[in-house]
């Protein structure tokens, strides 16, 4: 919801209509350029969506996400993986300070490492950051699961030679993920649970 609220602020201050919050979060996945190419009207020039882009990356740090958090059951199962000799790691396409400001909000001492978009790490389906974050907690891709909730997260996974698991409860309907061939779906954070005794 706090995707919706600011980018509607960022429409709103361009002099262009709002868009739903279905809409917008169907845009989520590929990085705040994208969401913002997509959602300012039609026959937008591309400086004025990069200027979109911009003022949305100039509110997000004074913006207070009240209305995130984790969906339910997933600060439960971070703790049981970590109690089980887990290493958890997060990977997103959101810019890097979007995604420390979030963890540290919403998931505080339950990620070991958490890398967003940054110059040297491009946006997933890239596998650049999955196999980083397995090198910083001393994994191997062979021992490593990458859980998705998007298409372009199980591409990352695949392009780093690791196991991967598409949630049902994330941006995406189930559909989208056909393509991508995920190694597993889960309907539950409990069933991920079930993976890593596997």
């Amino acid at each position: 919801a706090d995707l919706t609220v600011l980018t509607n602020q960022v429409l709103r201050e361009m002099g262009w209509p709002e868009r739903t919050q279905d809409e917008i979060l169907s845009y989520v996945g590929n990085g705040v350029r994208a969401l913002m190419y997509k959602a300012v009207p039609d026959g937008t020039s591309p400086e004025d969506a990069e200027r979109a882009m911009g003022r949305w990356s100039e509110l997000f740090p004074t913006y207070p996400n009240d209305l995130t958090k984790p969906y339910p059951g997933i600060t439960d199962r971070l703790r049981s993986l970590r109690e089980r000799g887990c290493k958890v790691r997060v990977v997103s396409n959101k810019f890097d300070a979007g995604v420390q400001q979030i963890i540290g909000k919403c998931l505080p001492g339950l990620i070991d490492v958490a890398h967003g978009e940054a110059p040297d790490i491009p946006r997933k389906p890239d596998p650049t950051g999955v196999l980083r974050t397995i090198s910083e907690l001393g994994g191997v891709p062979e021992r490593s699961v990458f859980v998705g909730d998007s298409p372009s997260d199980i591409k990352a996974g695949k392009n780093a030679g690791v196991a991967t698991v598409a949630v049902e409860w994330g941006y995406h309907p189930v559909q989208d993920f056909a393509e991508a061939h995920p190694g597993f779906m889960v309907a539950r954070p409990a069933d991920v649970l079930g993976l890593a005794a596997s």
